[in-house]
């Protein structure tokens, strides 16, 4: 009779032992040498059956610091005043983001379109990775006209915040005028971002958002990782 092999077996102890709540959602698993001690095999066996249960979902790494149970799919509000910082404080969670690129170029033509904008306009674009705990839940890209918010960039980098830079160039409000949700599969570079498997589900919205007067002053496009949030749509929302 042919053997199981033993990074199967191993696997299948771990994804039993956190069915029944040995390691809960978010909870940090031992470290590899740990498991090499506890089950008698050196760490390339431990290492492929961690790798099993996070091709399945079940765990995922974080670089520095461990591997940890997948949480619960995080509830996220999409509605008028859509703030990531205050949505995730609000849902006991600790939010921050990571700025992956940010510069000033000329729109292309839908970029023009969608914020109102003569053709040759410039815009900042601001890019970046959100994190809720310390893990990887989206990445987004936000296009702003920069005639109107000149030293918008500097805000940025100096706050992180989109809605602490926008006050700062004197937007003290704005609201969502439209959310476009739709699914999507994972690319190589967007599956590196996020810590997820290349082609696994994601979900794409496109925003705009506008001033009080209702001019749109952001395009905005977030990539969730689809196992680790639910986008929940509040009354007061437009979503198209």
């Amino acid at each position: 009779m042919p053997r199981t092999p033993l990074w199967t077996a191993i696997a299948a102890t771990l994804r039993s032992e956190i069915a029944g709540g040995h390691y809960p959602p978010g909870a940090k698993l031992p470290t590899e040498a740990e498991l090499s001690a506890r089950f008698g095999v050196n760490r390339h066996t431990v290492r492929h059956a961690l790798a099993a249960l996070s091709e399945g979902g079940l765990i995922h790494a974080r670089r520095g610091a461990g591997v940890f149970v997948a949480a619960k799919p995080l509830d996220y509000a999409i509605g008028r005043r859509v703030r990531y910082h205050q949505a995730l404080a609000a849902a006991g969670h600790l939010a921050d983001r990571e700025i992956l690129r940010l510069e000033t170029r000329h729109a292309d033509a839908r970029e023009c379109a969608l914020l109102a904008l003569p053709m040759g306009a410039e815009v900042h674009v601001y890019e970046g990775i959100s994190l809720a705990d310390g893990a990887p839940l989206a990445l987004s890209r936000s296009v702003f006209p920069a005639a109107r918010f000149p030293d918008l960039c500097a805000a940025l980098t100096a706050t992180g915040s989109v809605t602490q830079a926008l006050a700062a160039e004197g937007l003290a409000d704005y609201t969502r005028a439209s959310t476009r949700i739709t699914a999507k599969l994972a690319t190589a570079t967007q599956a590196a971002a996020l810590r997820i498997k290349e082609g696994a589900p994601i979900l794409r919205t496109e925003a705009i958002n506008v001033d009080p007067s209702g001019a749109p002053i952001e395009f905005g496009q977030t990539w969730f990782a689809g196992d680790r949030v639910t986008l929940t749509v509040s009354p007061d929302a437009a979503v198209t």
